[in-house]
């Protein structure tokens, strides 16, 4: 379904509004997050997204509003999985919390531009490639077997970072934030942008995963990139709202695991047994539901 450019156009404006409210009123300094007004942000993004969601319903109909749904809780639920790798690399660099927020806006940003290019290029090669479908489905049958076993993600930080250390001249000393600083009459980077690289490419990484698993639930270009976008516009506050308790949730990568391995096998058999939209969604909402509750009591338990 192609959608005039006018729906792209006001679909940005509102996102760069909605930003611009988050850090005007909610952020208006650098300033450590609260919990309350983490809280705060996260059940506005979400709300956010179920009026969006809303308007998808009475404008386009109830088929795209719940594939609009779908699509926002398997992403939803896969960037969770992000959020450890934010606490990793940030631990590992010590990152003041002071500067992670900071770090978070722009990756984001960031990762917008990436996500809407993949997500294009995705949905061109299955309507000219259909076969393509069933690769994808392949390719999260593997992710979700690595993620199921645990074995770490093709991404290392140290290995990463030495290669960007080497490749972009790198500032000495404090940066207080900045990410370039001019030193010896040249302009240089400073290590906060080079934890923002690292950001950038373990979301890249993550979005290998995340965008053909949504490509099971429709291939409108425009409901893949809307549910996206609303999936990660609020992992910067779910991020300070759950990284205090993100080692209580160690065994939800089972849980994100089985997502991908459903959503895999619902590509691969939809020609002989297709998997309708509403049984897809209340699978991963038991899938979600199941492991963060285990992960919980575990935790208690220790």
């Amino acid at each position: 379904m192609a959608h005039p450019w006018i729906f792209w156009t006001g679909f940005h404006l509102l996102i760069a509004l909605l930003i611009a409210v988050d850090m005007r009123v909610f952020q208006r300094k650098d300033r450590v997050t609260n919990f309350k007004k983490c809280l705060t942000l996260t059940f506005f993004w979400i709300g956010i997204a179920l009026l969006f969601n809303l308007f998808i319903y009475f404008y386009f109909g109830s088929e795209r509003a719940l594939q609009f749904f779908t699509g926002y809780l398997i992403e939803k639920s896969l960037s969770v999985d992000n959020l450890f790798i934010f606490l990793l690399i940030f631990s590992h660099f010590h990152t003041p919390v002071l500067y992670q927020r900071r770090v978070l806006v722009w990756g984001i940003v960031g990762a917008l531009v990436f996500r809407i290019t993949l997500i294009l290029a995705g949905v061109a090669l299955i309507e000219q490639f259909h076969w393509m479908f069933y690769i994808f489905g392949v390719f999260l049958l593997y992710s979700g077997t690595q993620l199921m076993l645990q074995k770490q993600r093709p991404f290392s930080q140290g290995f990463a970072y030495g290669m960007l250390n080497r490749l972009l001249p790198v500032a000495q000393g404090r940066e207080n934030g900045k990410f370039f600083v001019k030193s010896s009459g040249r302009w240089k980077v400073t290590s906060l942008f080079l934890v923002l690289l690292l950001i950038e490419c373990s979301d890249i990484v993550f979005a290998l995963d995340s965008i053909p698993a949504i490509f099971a639930i429709t291939t409108d270009p425009f409901i893949i990139y809307t549910s996206n976008v609303f999936a990660i516009l609020g992992l910067r506050s779910l991020y300070f709202l759950l990284s205090s308790s993100l080692n209580k949730l160690k065994y939800l990568k089972f849980g994100l695991a089985a997502i991908v391995l459903f959503v895999g096998i619902k590509m691969l058999i939809s020609s002989i047994l297709p998997i309708s939209l509403s049984v897809s969604l209340v699978v991963i909402t038991i899938i979600l539901a199941v492991t963060i509750v285990v992960s919980m009591k575990l935790a208690k338990q220790r």
